[in-house]
Parts: structure tokens; C-alpha cells; sequence
């Protein structure tokens, strides 16, 4: 994965090097840039590519880097020496209302949505142009379905992706849908954009959208949306399951335990 654009790095002093900008904070640039390259590659780098990635001597970025560390913003494997994001931009950047996290607010109704359907239950917001896993609650059964806090899906090959999608403001809806590209990732992934654009009314009708094996062969989900006091959309909250297990033919019970669950993370949020 290409690390994102960078200004070059200037070492003070340097002539060459223009300046980032009046007024601005050097170091803080770096270390912004460090989070958003470890963001673009969530399996971590070493010292010796982050140096490279900023454009900065090893021993700039790794004052930068134990900075990182120190706040809790990375965290740095002693074996491989790898360093990686944590948790804390995601724990930070969650809806908040008064002094309750969405997270909080969510975990007890995930919790009770894992032990009526017995597969694995997690949310996310959106960014952008995709979506964030910001928690989730494992399935108890031995073979099930995990991802990393923090991962990153698309708005068009599976559930929470659409509802994210489907619920956006009409025409906020339609330029997003003109500006993403419809990767194909299985035979039963929206290509085709008219198509997606009938898919998200559909979400939009029934209240909750579904995926069989369309980023993923053998995985299902079956997601909904979860929305804020003024009615905005700030989550949607799935049900993973491997395909064996649930079948589109559950896909409609389902949806009912993973609508009334965001139904109690909207009552929390607005109450």
C-alpha cells in the first residue's frame, strides 16, 4: 500500500527545503503525516520506512515516533520492532453526546445482538468515502468471524458499507455514488452503479441492508442503521456470519434482532 502524499521533510536550517507554511509547527506536520501513513498501512512499518516514507533522517523520526508512543498514539512490537496505530484516534473521533461514547452507549445491546444470533456483532461510522470498525463482539462459536479495530470497508460490496451509503442525504448520496469506484471483489459484488443506486433504496425502504459473500465468499452480514437525536446517521451496526451458518434465508429474522438493537443505541444516544 503507497503511503499518502507527504511535503518533503526540512531539517533546520536547510536552504534547499522550502518552508511548510507560515506559521505552522514542523514537528507537528511529521508527526501527523507518521499517523496518516500508519493509517494507509494498518499491518505496521518499521523505523527505517516510516524514515524513508516522511523523507526524514531515522533519528528525527524516531524522537517522533517515541513521542507517539508516549501519548499512546502507536504502539512498537519489542520483537519485530514494528510499529502500528492504537486504538486511541478511534476511541477519540467516536459520536459523542454530553460525555457518553457511542461505543458505551452501544456495547450491552451488541452484546445481547451476539447472544440472540450467535455470530459475531460490530459497528462503525463513516469516513469519507468508506466506513471504520470501531468495536465489536465476538461470536463464541469456535469458527467465526474477526477483524481488526480500525479497518477500513467500502460503501458498495456489503452491509454496513450500504447502509452508510443509503442513509446519506439525497445528493450527497448521488455524488458519493458517482466519485467511488465499484471494485469487484466476488461474482456478487455492484458493479454497476444504477444498480447500487437501486440497492441503496432498497435500504432505504426496508431499513436494513444485507450482503451474501459480496466483499467476502462465505461471509454474510445483515446490518442497520443507528442515527443521533436530529435523526442523523452516525453508525451502522452488523451481524458477520459465516455463510453456512446464516443463509439468506435468515437474513429477514436476523435483520430483526440487528434492528432492534439499534433501535436500544438510538434511545441511549437520545436519551
Amino acid at each position: 500500500m503507497t503511503p499518502r502524499e507527504h511535503v518533503p521533510y526540512m531539517e533546520q536550517g536547510d536552504s534547499n527545503s522550502a518552508p511548510p507554511g507560515a506559521g505552522s509547527a514542523p514537528a507537528l506536520s511529521r508527526g501527523l503525516q507518521l499517523l496518516e501513513i500508519l493509517d494507509s498501512n494498518p499491518q505496521g512499518l518499521n523505523l527505517t520506512q516510516l524514515s524513508d516514507a516522511i523523507e526524514s533522517p531515522k533519528n528525527s523520526t524516531s524522537r517522533l515516533v517515541q513521542t507517539l508512543i508516549d501519548h499512546e498514539y502507536v504502539v512498537r512490537d519489542d520483537n519485530t520492532l514494528i510499529i502500528r496505530l492504537t486504538g486511541k484516534l478511534l476511541r477519540m473521533g467516536q459520536p459523542r453526546l454530553r460525555e457518553v461514547s457511542l461505543v458505551e452507549c452501544s456495547i450491552d445491546s451488541m452484546r445481547c445482538l451476539r447472544d440472540a444470533v450467535g455470530e459475531t456483532v460490530q459497528i462503525g461510522i463513516p469516513s469519507g468515502d468508506e466506513g471504520i470498525v470501531i468495536e465489536q463482539v465476538m461470536s463464541t462459536r469456535a469458527v467465526r468471524i474477526g477483524v481488526d479495530l480500525g479497518l477500513r470497508f467500502g460503501l458498495h460490496n456489503n452491509a454496513p458499507g450500504k447502509v452508510l451509503l443509503a442513509l446519506r442525504p439525497a445528493k450527497e448520496r448521488e455524488r458519493t455514488i458517482a466519485r467511488i469506484k465499484l471494485e469487484r471483489c466476488t461474482d456478487r459484488t455492484i458493479t454497476d452503479k444504477q444498480k447500487l443506486r437501486e440497492e441503496c433504496d432498497r435500504v432505504v425502504e426496508q431499513g436494513y441492508s444485507t450482503d451474501w459473500g459480496e466483499a467476502d465468499e462465505g461471509i454474510h452480514c445483515v446490518a442497520a442503521p443507528v442515527r443521533d437525536r436530529s435523526n442523523v446517521l452516525v453508525a451502522a451496526i452488523w451481524v458477520s456470519g459465516i455463510a453456512g451458518r446464516m443463509p439468506k434465508t435468515l437474513f429477514p429474522s436476523v435483520a430483526v434482532h440487528v434492528m432492534k438493537a439499534a433501535q436500544e443505541i438510538e434511545r441511549k444516544l437520545r436519551s
